[in-house]
């Protein structure tokens, strides 16, 4: 089997069509279904059934999969050992994280580090989606949820403070009834700081939901309503002021994974001691 043709084979098992498995691998669809048929020639089944929803795994192509996903391992494993032994602080980094932390923490972070070692390239990916390290859909990510993956390392990036923030100038209504909220979309509507509020404003009305936090900004100093935000993001946001409370509204830690086969990688450490050691001293002196 071509190994490219068995990367097609799994992107399209992963994505259920072939126009979101040709984006997430930068290939146009009838490359994907070129490829899609080679295999399926070589092989002489077929491996999806084809819906009106999108591919469907036959049997016959369950069984591959088995098989793709070992090769795929095998494949990435060399990969990340044979980039761990490049010792030349140059080549690419893929780093992932959240929408608003990757604008307003990371960003201006990799500047500087590309600025310092300019033959390295970073490509900042800001996803609610989470990428994976064994599959090196991304070498490097920040993220709210600690890593169970096997063969991952992780550490404490930083503390995350929030606080609740309304529109510049605005006034908060003397009645709870009266206070609208912004906050999380159901699906996220476990999360601290969406309890917080409800919590504290048990008698405020949901005015907008919206899973981004740049929309709740946005939507916050619009005068939609009250939003528990990031620091970060809220003190950085022109039309927003911070509303002092009793009960202060909970922070997150951001955790940092990357592969182990990847510990030994320079232009890796470089960028995760940078990372650490500018957070630290952000966390330090209160600018967060």
């Amino acid at each position: 089997m071509n190994w490219d043709d068995v990367q097609v084979f799994l992107a399209i098992a992963r994505h259920g069509t072939q126009g979101a498995a040709g984006r997430a691998l930068r290939q146009s669809q009838p490359t994907m279904g070129r490829r899609l048929r080679a295999l399926e020639h070589s092989l002489g089944h077929t491996l999806f059934q084809r819906t009106s929803e999108g591919f469907v795994l036959t049997d016959e192509g369950a069984a591959v999969l088995n098989h793709a996903e070992g090769m795929e391992a095998q494949a990435l494993s060399l990969s990340r050992q044979l980039d761990a032994a490049d010792q030349q602080l140059e080549g690419g980094l893929r780093v992932s994280t959240s929408d608003w932390f990757g604008l307003h923490v990371m960003a201006p972070i990799c500047a500087s580090f590309t600025n310092e070692h300019p033959k390295v390239t970073i490509e900042l990916l800001t996803d609610a989606r989470l990428f994976s390290l064994a599959r090196r859909e991304a070498d490097l990510v920040a993220r709210i949820v600690p890593f169970d993956e096997p063969d991952v390392i992780q550490r404490r990036l930083t503390h995350v403070p929030y606080a609740l923030y309304i529109q510049r100038d605005a006034q908060l209504p003397t009645q709870s009834a009266d206070v609208r909220l912004i906050t999380m979309d159901l699906g996220f509507s476990d999360m601290p700081d969406a309890v917080w509020l409800r919590e504290v404003f048990p008698m405020g009305r949901i005015a907008f939901r919206s899973n981004s936090r740049h929309v709740q900004a946005v939507a916050c100093a619009s005068g939609v309503g009250l939003a528990v935000l990031p620091c970060p993001l809220g003190d950085s946001h022109p039309g927003l002021q911070r509303l002092e409370c009793i009960k202060t509204p909970p922070g997150r830690d951001v955790w940092l994974g990357y592969h182990r086969d990847l510990r030994r990688l320079p232009r890796l450490r470089a960028l995760v001691d940078l990372l650490m050691q500018r957070l630290a001293n952000e966390y330090q002196h209160g600018h967060l």
